[in-house]
């Protein structure tokens, strides 16, 4: 081991025995051939390994692992990690003590090998009653940019994100569901990579940046979901946007029938979209092609595949950002430039009786206080100026997402019933004022509930989880 690497075996010691645990890493790295090297909170092993030749492996090769006891090192989790392929690079994060922070970025060599770790590994009890999580990790390419003028277009923002920051690939702007001469105020800035897309984060961050004379709003966006190849190959449903909201299911079942009558098996519109269901995938594929950019009720709309996902999984995501062992298909940043993790934790709404998640060990939310000193200032603000991740309730999200629609507070409406053992339960209907007319007129969940907190809790889950993404 070079200088570095005796450090980190050095810190590890403190925690392990020093002998045996500077000479089990030791033997990993003879027994493998791999190379080990402490920097910037974390160590690498390998990245890349003996013989490689080439460049390093495409996006999606990597997974996040997180829950690992604080005293286990890579000579107990290499071995484990092994078992789904041959792995390029193994980042466990490190504390100055010594231990490790608890999670690691596993790199394998193709995305078949990352998904085969997800499969097995994932709920792995890698210690008696210590259960890891393990999910895809992405590189993040993308910024979230808000308070934007709702009269700017996409080329003028796009040419101004050009001249304030480096590496720009593209602006993804989405018209007003009420005025599609305007935008919704926010956009979606693409960059070249994540460590151009962070560069951009670093200077725009610090709140007083400003376009067009508004201070704006910037943070990472949520990671664009990867679904298989094998599975999109059968997606027969699509996503289309850019609705009117006045136009009805009706009319896009039948505009959706004009290339072959009879093809479509049912529509469900919400707000400005909608999600349009074939009997057969070709006749899907062809009526992408046909109908994308085609104007309906005065509307030029964006025709996709839609992407499956796990509802629940999506629900805790866009939440909060936490990941729960549970699902296979989560998805967590791999923020590199600063090496901070995305807490772990079950999603902070219900507990595990009433979401269907039963994990054997389920891990608690990550919380943080801070001393407040006197004389600290204290500037006033909105909850609405706070980005979704500020919140761990999915009642105060809820009014959050109606909020940045520009829609009337939902109206909550709790209604009882009495279990055969003579128990009240309780059930909240929601009421959206702004969509009560369109497709759905209310929500309610279809569990009941013994308090009044998780009966509201639920509703609003369940309220998020069909009204999709803003």
């Amino acid at each position: 081991m070079n200088e570095e690497n005796m450090d980190g075996t050095n810190g590890c010691s403190k925690v392990r025995t020093g002998i045996q645990n500077e000479a089990a890493l030791l033997a990993l790295m003879e027994k493998t051939g791999y190379n080990m090297v402490q920097e910037n909170g974390q160590r690498k092993f390998g990245g890349p390994p003996p013989g490689w030749e080439g460049p390093p492996p495409p996006r999606g090769c990597e997974v996040f692992v997180g829950k690992i006891p604080r005293d286990m090192y890579e000579d107990e989790l290499v071995p484990v990690f092994e078992r789904a392929g041959k792995i390029y690079e193994f980042r466990l994060m490190m504390e100055f003590s010594g231990e490790n922070r608890g999670y690691a970025f596993v790199m394998y060599t193709t995305k078949e090998e990352a998904q085969l770790a997800i499969r097995i590994l994932n709920n792995y009890e890698i210690r008696p009653g210590k259960f890891i999580g393990v999910c895809v990790s992405l590189d993040n390419c993308r910024l979230f940019i808000g308070a934007i003028p709702k009269e700017k277009k996409k080329e003028e923002i796009l040419d101004e994100m050009k001249k304030v920051t480096e590496g720009v690939v593209d602006v993804i702007v989405y018209p007003s569901a009420t005025d599609k001469t305007k935008n919704r105020g926010f956009a979606f800035v693409k960059y070249e990579s994540h460590r151009a897309a962070a560069m951009a984060r670093r200077k725009l961050i610090p709140g007083t940046f400003q376009l067009w004379g508004h201070t704006i709003q910037v943070d990472w966006a949520d990671p664009e979901k990867e679904v298989d190849e094998e599975t999109m190959q059968r997606v027969k449903v699509l996503f289309v946007r850019n609705l009117m909201i006045s136009t009805t299911e009706e009319t896009i079942k039948a505009e959706f029938n004009k290339f072959k009558p009879g093809a479509v098996e049912r529509v469900k519109k919400l707000r400005d979209y909608a999600f349009v269901h074939f009997f057969n995938r070709e006749d899907a594929v062809a009526a992408m092609s046909v109908m994308s950019g085609k104007c309906i009720d005065g509307a030029s709309i964006e025709v996709t595949l839609a992407k499956p996902v796990n509802k629940e999984s999506t629900w805790r995501q866009h939440l909060n950002g936490q990941m729960s062992p549970s699902p296979e298909n989560l998805i967590v940043y791999a923020n590199k430039e600063d090496s901070h993790p995305k807490s772990l934790g079950k999603p902070p709404t219900l507990p595990a009786r009433l979401n269907g998640q039963h994990s054997p060990s389920p891990p608690e939310i990550e919380r943080c206080t801070y001393p407040f000193f006197p004389g600290t200032k204290l500037t006033p603000i909105s909850m609405y100026s706070l980005q979704s991740s500020h919140f761990n309730s999915a009642v105060m999200h809820l009014d959050y997402y109606c909020n940045k629609n520009n829609w009337a507070p939902p109206e909550y409406y709790l209604y009882s019933a009495t279990s055969q053992d003579g128990k009240v339960l309780l059930v909240y209907k929601i009421v959206i004022p702004a969509i009560a007319n369109g497709s759905q007129s209310y929500f309610m969940p279809d569990k009941l509930c013994t308090t009044i907190e998780d009966a509201k809790e639920l509703a609003a889950q369940f309220t998020l989880l069909h009204l999709g993404p803003f």
